[in-house]
């Protein structure tokens, strides 16, 4: 494989040559960039036991550095996962729970990690209390809808120990208020478990200055770094918490005073200077690890390749935010934002690099005047048929992909701005779409 070159390239479609795209498909979600990747694997294939157990862990170490210079925090305080919904259920799985105590989490919680809240509830003493909302919402109304359930289930005399929530939810895609949530929860004494799914790279992250109890984020989403990879940011504070990874492995940390006997983990190197929670997740099972390898090498493209972050936060946002409108602008529709928002007034939903925007396609009724649709309702039935015609026809058509789903009465779909996109690709976008939605007013679904 030849060499990467990280020669300053403008953004747009010129960026497309550092990633793996099959040039007949148009990419209009995450990526990662390549080259690193197939470096680490050949290397880990060619001596499998001494690079596991000698190299590896030091190149992990420097993954770590350079995430935790990202985040702003020290390296003691990070590690590496598989994904965030691996470290949201770390987090969740090793905290222990009383009778009485409350985890709070948002209708808009990605769907794997509600889940994952449902399984605890099943099996500890763990409640859980929604915070129910249908967009369009704003950051105030959130966050006091979020103050309302800890106040109603504190009248009750339970105790709310955590707090799950998002910085940019999944579906639909918007910037969330989880700043003032993090205050929130210090305020209150609530545990704040921060699900950055689509935070790091993709908006600025200062976690020294935000201090949330746990955090965790994909670095290969917007990071740009092959999948799959993610962080987990525990600070010193909680750390005596997390004991364990998932699958327990072999830096277990046991409770002496329940555990009369222990194994040693044996691929701790003799003199490690990492601490017993950095040592826990040096090494959970024998799986494909190359990915955790690569940051460095991601967040050197980012500086010599894209102009550093300021410079990428720049770009998703104002592509984002234009794309939106071009899209919106051709099915006759709108882009998720608050209500209410004054002509000029910036929107804090849309600070980020996706956009949300309605498909003229109602959910069994007609829709009042300002939000109406030339097209015929389909009934709560067929939603999913009709989801599924459009995004089984956007690949085998179009050979392109964007997240098609329902919120409240309406079908919507979320656009992501990337650093290889540019406004002519979602024009192109905005006119499939609506012939698309132009076939489902004809009932072509049914066919």
């Amino acid at each position: 494989m030849t060499s990467p070159s990280y020669d300053p390239t403008p953004f747009g479609a010129p960026m497309l040559k550092h990633f793996l795209f099959d040039p007949k498909y148009k990419n209009l979600n995450h990526a990662q960039v390549k080259y690193a990747l197939r470096k680490y694997q050949d290397e880990i294939e060619a001596t499998p036991d001494p690079f596991i157990r000698h190299t590896q862990g030091e190149l992990i170490d420097k993954s770590r550095v350079a995430t935790a210079k990202v985040l702003n925090v020290p390296v003691q305080e990070v590690v590496l996962v598989k994904n965030a919904t691996t470290g949201v259920n770390t987090v969740l799985r090793n905290l222990s729970y009383k009778e009485g105590d409350v985890l709070i989490y948002f209708a808009t919680t990605y769907g794997a990690v509600e889940k994952t809240i449902t399984s605890l509830t099943e099996t500890t003493p763990l409640r859980a209390r929604k915070v129910d909302y249908t967009c369009p919402v704003s950051h105030k109304t959130l966050v006091q809808k979020f103050r309302g359930i800890v106040e109603q289930a504190r009248s009750e005399g339970l105790n709310v120990k955590v707090a799950v929530f998002d910085t940019v939810t999944s579906l639909p895609g918007m910037r969330f208020p989880f700043e003032e949530l993090t205050r929130v929860c210090k305020d209150e004494g609530i545990f704040s478990l921060i699900d950055g799914a689509h935070g790091i790279g993709h908006i600025p992250l200062d976690l020294n200055e935000l201090q949330p109890d746990f955090f965790t984020s994909n670095l290969h989403k917007w990071l740009y770094v092959p999948r799959g990879c993610a962080v987990l940011y525990v600070p010193l504070r909680n750390q005596h918490l997390i004991r364990t990874t998932l699958p327990t492995s072999w830096g277990f940390i046991a409770d002496p005073q329940l555990s009369t006997s222990d194994k040693p983990n044996i691929l701790t190197p003799v003199g490690s200077n990492r601490s017993a929670f950095e040592e826990l997740f040096q090494f959970v099972a024998t799986s494909d690890d190359a990915a955790y390898l690569t940051v460095p090498d991601a967040i050197r493209f980012r500086t010599d390749v894209c102009g550093g972050d300021d410079a990428i936060f720049k770009y998703l946002e104002e592509l984002s935010n234009e794309g939106g409108d071009i899209v919106a602008a051709a099915l006759g529709t709108n882009v998720l934002q608050e209500p209410g928002l004054r002509s000029g007034e910036r929107s804090e939903i849309r600070r980020c690099g996706m956009s949300t925007v309605r498909l003229p396609i109602a959910i069994g009724h007609q829709g009042d005047e300002t939000s109406s649709s030339p097209y015929p309702p389909v009934s709560a039935d067929d939603v999913s048929k009709v989801v599924n015609f459009l995004q089984m026809t956007l690949k085998d058509e179009f050979r392109t992909f964007v997240p098609i789903f329902q919120h409240g009465d309406w079908l919507w779909t979320r656009l992501s701005a990337q650093v290889y996109l540019e406004k002519k690709d979602f024009e192109w976008l905005g006119e499939v779409l609506k012939g698309l939605v132009e076939r489902v007013g004809k009932a072509e679904y049914r066919d």
